[in-house]
């Protein structure tokens, strides 16, 4: 599959893979970004790209900026359809201000196949051995 990327703006960093067999492409910051504790943010990549039909982008943390500095993506499903810049919505969950350097990895984009089924109401559904139990029913 290829995955056709454009630059919106002439300096940005196109989307890579960290090591070989990695699920996700590091995305870049486009420009320096400051955050400070307890705040949302949205971060330019300087990048569009075209998901083909029948897939989406789907971003995810950088496992060390989440870790080590409590950085956290928000929101992030990119459709076929959509052909706008990439942006990465970060909030800062640490009590301390980080800043994001223009070129520096931000988040990581996987893209997989989805399906699109049709909804249907009906007035039950089948049982099934879990039911509705959720939140902590499997215990610890």
């Amino acid at each position: 599959m290829i995955l056709k990327i454009k630059k919106l703006k002439s300096d940005a960093t196109l989307p890579s893979y960290g090591h070989p067999g990695d699920a996700g492409m590091d995305l870049y910051a486009a420009e320096n970004v400051t955050i400070r504790a307890r705040e949302r943010v949205k971060i330019p990549t300087g990048i569009a790209m075209e998901i083909p039909e029948g897939y989406a982008g789907l971003i995810w943390d950088k496992s060390g900026l989440s870790m080590s500095y409590g950085l956290k993506t928000l929101g992030g499903v990119i459709d076929a359809g959509f052909r706008g810049e990439i942006i990465i919505g970060v909030v800062n969950m640490s009590d301390t201000e980080y800043t994001i350097e223009k070129g520096h990895k931000i988040a990581q984009i996987l893209i997989q196949r989805v399906e699109s089924p049709t909804p249907e109401e009906v007035a039950d559904l089948t049982d099934s051995q879990r039911g509705g139990k959720g939140f902590g029913s499997t215990g610890k």
